[in-house]
This record gives C-alpha cells, structure tokens and sequence, in this order.
C-alpha cells in the first residue's frame, strides 16, 4: 500500500482525538477513585490507559503516511509498531471484557461481589491483562506464518502481518469473547428483570409500603445499558476488519488490503475515540466529575484573564481593583 497524505491527516486528526479524550476521561476516573476508592472504576481507569497507549503507538504511523515513499521505515521498526498497535487494541477489548464481567458478577453476586472482586484480584486481572495483551500483540514475531515474506513501505498491518494472523485472532479471541458478551448480557438481562418483576408484585401486593426497599434495580439496568452499548461499539467497530480478513485469508486473489487498511482498519481503531465518549455520557459519576473539572478550569481560566485584564489597565486599574475591595468589605466593618 502506498503512502497517502489525506490517510495521514485523517490518522493524525484520529490519534489526537483518541489520546485527547481518554486522557481526558482517565484523569476524571482517577480523581474519582481517589475519592470513592471503588474497584470497578480501576477497570474503567484501565481503558482509558489502553484507549491512550493505542492513540499514542498509531500516531506513530503518521510520519510514514507523510513521509517520501522513497524513505519507508524499516521492516524491524514497522513490525515492533504494529506490535504495539495489536497490543494496545489487544489491551483495549480485553479491559471492556473485563468491565463487562465486573458489571456481570455485581448483578449475579450482589452479596459476595466486595469480597470476590477486592483490590488484591483487580490489580492481578489487571497485570494478567496486559501480558496476555502484550502476548497478543508480540505473537507474529514469534510465529513465522504470521509474518509477511517480503516488506514493502509504508508501514501498516499487513505490510508486515499476514491475514493468518487476523484469522487465528478472530478464531480464538474476537468471536468467543463475542459470544461471552452476548452470554453476559443475556443473563445480566434475565436477572434485571426478574427483579423488576419482583418489584413489581411487591407493590401490587403492598409489601413496598414497609421499610423494605430492593437494592441495586436501578444499577441493574443502568449496567445492562451500559455493557449493551460496549457490546454495540465493540462488535460494530472490529467485525468488519476481522470478517474482510477472513475472506482475504479464502480469497488470496482478491486483493482487499487497500480496503482492510484504509477504511475498516480506521473503523476498528476508532473504537478507542468511542469508549470514552460512551462513559463521558452513560456514566453518571463520570459525567459529574468531568463536569465539576470544566468549572474548575472556567474558574481558572476567569481568575487568569482578570488579573491578565488588570495587570494591562495600569494604575487606573489597580485603583479600581482598590476601590472593589473596599467596597465588599465596607460592611464588614459596620458590623
């Protein structure tokens, strides 16, 4: 595939809105863990770390996109940034299995869910995550089928990876943890309603007039909307790669790489943009906090420009930097 300045453009606009919004999301999830100290949250961190370490490895391809076709960037170099790439995307499925699995085990286990997912299993799910990730994204230079035979630039997935590998990944990894969603989601459904249902008949039958309240209905279908929509974006953004791959693994002829990395290549990566975005708005204490940084830093922005505004009107604007002060604190003084 040959260079293309717009593809580059495209992909630098792309890298800089994913790394933009998920640094974003993760600095709010952060200030909100140091505040709640809550496990769940820590996998929310997780994705926004892995959304950004994607939007940082692919704007690495950017150079190579915009540079001289007749400069491309070594073999070595190029497979080591796919790599990384493949790691982090890697990275970012497995956190929203992961997500998806806390949000499953909240509704399932209610009662033991704070004794089964403490802090000591997120940090080892978390680690685990990642080497199995790395294991992933590193897999081609190990295994020679995997790898194209011959190189020609610019660097891009296929340059350097043979369509096999986005079979065995499809295979092994995408499709199954497919299905394990809809498997989540399912019974995360069934359950919700059956505690609706209960609800329900609790009111026909007058027993919610006590002190008796059923915990958690609101979080149950605020989780199944939640997995829902990863299940929607995560399935919409990768299954059109990985299903072209395939047929491009049966079809040796039919030449659609120009497709694969031009169009639904972007699509799968675009899913890391789509994620925090997702909880920037269904989440609600995400959404709070997000909100509560934007007046912190309109409160910020205010104070510099005034003092920017005095320090530009002289002395005229000291004595009515004066002037207002006293004025505030002249009742003060008759009290």
């Amino acid at each position: 595939m040959e260079s293309s300045f717009p593809f580059g453009v495209i992909l630098a606009i792309l890298a800089s809105l994913i790394i933009a919004a998920n640094a974003v999301v993760a600095m709010a999830v952060l200030l909100l863990i140091h505040k709640n100290d809550g496990v769940s949250l820590c996998f929310t961190l997780n994705l926004a770390v892995a959304d950004t370490l994607l939007g940082v490895a692919i704007s690495g391809l950017v150079t190579d996109q915009l540079s001289s076709p007749a400069r491309p960037t070594q073999k070595t170099l190029c497979t080591l940034r796919m790599a990384f790439v493949t790691s982090s995307a890697a990275a970012s499925v497995l956190t929203v299995m992961l997500i998806a699995f806390d949000r499953y085990l909240a509704i399932k286990q209610p009662l033991r869910y704070f004794q089964i997912m403490n802090g000591l299993v997120a940090g080892a799910c978390i680690a685990g995550l990642w080497l199995v990730s790395y294991l992933i994204g590193f897999l081609p230079l190990g295994v020679p089928i995997f790898q194209q035979t011959t190189y020609q630039g610019p660097c891009s997935f296929f340059a350097v990876f043979h369509p096999r590998f986005v079979l065995t990944l499809s295979c092994v990894g995408f499709f199954p943890a497919l299905l394990l969603f809809v498997f989540f989601y399912c019974d995360m459904l069934k359950i919700a309603s059956m505690h609706s249902q209960q609800i329900r008949k609790m009111e026909h039958t007058g027993s919610m007039a006590g002190a008796y309240r059923p915990p958690r209905t609101p979080s149950d279908f605020k989780a199944v909307c939640t997995v829902a929509i990863l299940i929607g974006s995560f399935t919409l953004s990768w299954t059109p790669f990985l299903i072209t791959g395939i047929v491009q693994v049966a079809c040796q002829e039919c030449h659609l790489y120009l497709v694969l990395e031009r169009y639904l290549w972007l699509l799968g990566v675009g899913n890391s943009l789509l994620n925090p975005l997702i909880y920037a708005y269904w989440q609600k204490e995400v959404r709070q906090q997000l909100y509560q940084m934007t007046l912190e830093v309109k409160k910020g922005l205010s104070s510099f420009l005034l003092l920017l505004f005095a320090r530009d009107g002289g002395p005229e604007g000291s004595m009515g930097s004066s002037c207002h002060i006293a004025t505030i604190s002249h009742p003060e003084l008759d009290d």
